[in-house]
C-alpha cells in the first residue's frame, strides 16, 4: 500500500475537505492520473463532477490520462483555472477539436456518451459541393445554444450538453458542429442528442453559403416553413 499526497485547490479544496489531502493506494496496479481522478471520484463523491472536468498535474506540469505517478512525485489537483465549469456553448473561427468538445461532458455517473459531427459533405443530389461558409448573429447564437442545453438538462434531467459551432469556411469534410451528449442512461443521450441538432437547425441564428464548381446559394434550415416561435414537438 502505498499514500499519496495531493495538493487541492479553489472550490474543489472546499469540496473534497481541505487544500492538501492523503489517499491510500491499494490496487495492485500503478496509479496514473486518469486511475486517480477515478479513485478520487469514489472517495469523493461529492465532489465528481468537479473532478470530472479537473486535470491532474505531476511534477508541476499538466499529466495526461496514462501517466504514472511515480514515488516521490508532487501531484496536484487542478480545477479549470477560469474558477467555474466549462464552456459548454462555443462559436470558434478554428478547426473543432471533437475530444475538447467530448470531454466537456464526461461524468463519472454517465454510463453513455454520444458525439453527433456535422461535417461538409462534397455531394448533394448530384452537385458537388467546394465548400460551406458560415456567419451568425454571435450573441443571439450563443444564447440561443445555452437554451438548448438547458432544455435538454429540464427534458431529460443530469444530461449533459456540449456544443461548437464553426463560423467561416469549412473545407470538404471537416466539422462545422459537434454536439456532444452524456447521461446515465443510453436512450436519453441518442434522444437528447437528435434534439439538440434538429433545434439547433430550428432556432439557432446561423447560416450557410454553399459553395460549388458552378456557383453558390445562401441556405436556410431546411425543415419546412421556418418558424422559431413554433411549439417545440413533444
Amino acid at each position: 500500500m502505498r499514500k499519496l499526497q495531493l495538493y487541492v485547490f479553489a472550490g474543489l479544496a472546499e469540496q473534497m475537505g481541505g487544500a492538501a489531502i492523503e489517499i491510500d493506494w491499494n490496487s495492485p496496479e500503478t496509479p496514473t492520473a486518469g486511475l486517480l481522478k477515478k479513485k478520487l471520484s469514489e472517495l469523493y463523491p461529492q465532489a465528481s463532477g468537479s473532478l470530472a472536468q479537473a486535470f491532474i498535474a505531476i511534477n508541476q506540469s499538466y499529466a495526461a490520462e496514462d501517466q504514472e505517478i511515480v514515488e516521490g512525485d508532487e501531484i496536484a489537483v487542478i480545477p479549470p483555472v477560469s474558477g467555474g465549469q466549462p464552456q459548454l456553448v462555443e462559436i470558434t473561427r478554428d478547426p473543432i477539436s471533437i475530444e475538447a468538445v467530448n470531454h466537456k461532458v464526461l461524468h463519472p455517473d454517465h454510463g453513455a456518451t454520444l458525439t453527433f459531427i456535422g461535417t461538409t459533405r462534397e455531394w448533394t443530389h448530384g452537385k458537388r459541393t467546394t465548400l460551406l461558409e458560415y456567419e451568425a448573429y454571435e450573441p443571439m447564437a450563443i444564447k440561443t445554444m445555452e437554451q438548448i442545453c438547458k432544455d435538454i438538462d429540464s427534458r431529460w434531467q443530469g444530461t449533459l450538453c456540449a456544443i461548437t459551432h464553426r463560423l467561416g469556411k469549412v473545407d470538404i469534410g471537416q466539422a462545422s458542429v459537434v454536439i456532444a451528449v452524456s447521461a446515465p442512461h443510453r436512450d436519453a443521450a441518442y434522444e437528447a442528442s437528435r434534439y439538440a441538432i434538429e433545434r439547433l437547425k430550428q432556432v439557432v441564428p446561423i447560416w450557410k453559403k454553399e459553395f460549388w464548381e458552378d456557383g453558390s446559394e445562401w441556405k436556410g434550415h431546411q425543415q419546412g416553413p421556418w418558424n422559431p416561435l413554433a411549439p417545440e414537438k413533444q
